[in-house]
């Protein structure tokens, strides 16, 4: 399959640039799986659409202030983007710069340049960074939190505002390391939960932290031979718990974004002695036309702004024809 067979162009006056004043107020568009047909409403009709015992998934990852701005010591401006955090003191970075620093490189980070860093190895295209805070010892959440910017995605064009820090945010945020936000979420906002939970429709929270492959393009031909970037994901106990209990009693198992499938259906492929298992590990999971999936039985999705996203597609949903739809 090639990748222009999944690629398509949005019109830059439909990307909404902030979000909708009630979250839940943005447009929805159903489509129901055996006979294709297609709906339009707004999102809280959702709430319609699932039964009681229904069981949604959401990703309750926290988007870190992942970009950092600066310059080598040695002089030249640089941009960093967080890919993931190795440790209270250390980070897996992309780094833009006119020349690549090369291990040992001292750099000067923030707007005011207060943070040292040193970058001390290179693993491919992504550098490692350890921080030297001088002032004090702070883990590097809190000196991504005193001197990162938040990093909106490529589409939103505008500079990040403080108050993006919530607003680039869903509203069961918890656990923080995401350089990007898993974009489904953010049109459930707590009225529509509440009346949710009152309609008897389950909940569970896996974690995956997105990373900032997710901005990278496609550069491949052909879907078969792309290398999907990897992500650390968590599904605990609980929420096996709950995906079991669902299947059990008939009820759907209904994943919020394309994060919490891979999250689902990573640890189904992992389990060993069950439909699914606890998993705490990076997954590499490529979902495109010909999946057989495990556990998900229907998604609630953002449309992407342009690209590939086969997830769609394995789902049977005949992708360009919903995107044309859309608009």
């Amino acid at each position: 399959m090639r990748v222009t067979d999944f690629s398509f162009e949005l019109p830059e006056s439909l990307i909404a640039h902030y979000p909708m004043p009630e979250r839940s107020s943005c447009r929805l568009l159903s489509l129901d799986g055996p006979t294709g047909a297609l709906t339009h409403g707004t999102f809280t009709d959702l709430l319609d659409k699932l039964n009681p015992g229904d069981l949604l998934v959401f990703n309750n990852t926290r988007v870190i202030p992942a970009r950092l701005f600066g310059r080598k010591a040695s002089g030249g401006k640089i941009e960093v983007l967080v890919e993931r955090m190795l440790d209270d003191k250390r980070i897996l970075a992309h780094i833009r710069a006119s020349k690549a620093p090369k291990p040992g490189a001292e750099l000067l980070l923030g707007d005011d340049e207060s943070i040292n860093a040193t970058m001390t190895a290179r693993h491919g295209a992504l550098f490692e960074v350890e921080f030297n805070d001088q002032r004090s010892v702070r883990r590097q959440l809190d000196i991504l939190n005193s001197i990162g910017h938040m990093p909106l995605p490529p589409y939103i064009d505008r500079p990040d505002e403080d108050a993006d820090r919530e607003l680039y945010q869903t509203v069961y945020s918890e656990k923080p390391g995401a350089v990007a936000a898993p974009t489904a979420g953010l049109h459930f906002d707590e009225p529509l939960l509440e009346k949710l939970r009152a309609k008897g429709v389950e909940m569970a929270f896996v974690t995956l932290h997105v990373g900032a492959g997710t901005f990278q393009p496609v550069r491949v031909d052909t879907i078969e031979d792309h290398i999907m970037h990897s992500e650390y994901a968590e599904v605990p106990q609980d929420v096996v718990d709950a995906v079991l209990a669902a299947k059990a009693r008939g009820n759907r198992v209904i994943a919020v974004g394309t994060t919490s499938v891979r999250s689902l259906e990573s640890a189904a492929q992992a389990a060993k002695n069950d439909l699914i298992e606890p998993f705490f590990d990076d997954t590499q999971i490529f979902i495109y036309p010909g999946f057989q999936y495990k556990v998900v039985d229907a998604l609630v999705t953002e449309l992407p702004p342009s690209g590939i996203d086969a997830d769609y597609a394995g789902f049977g949903i005949c992708w360009l024809s919903t995107h044309h739809e859309c608009l």
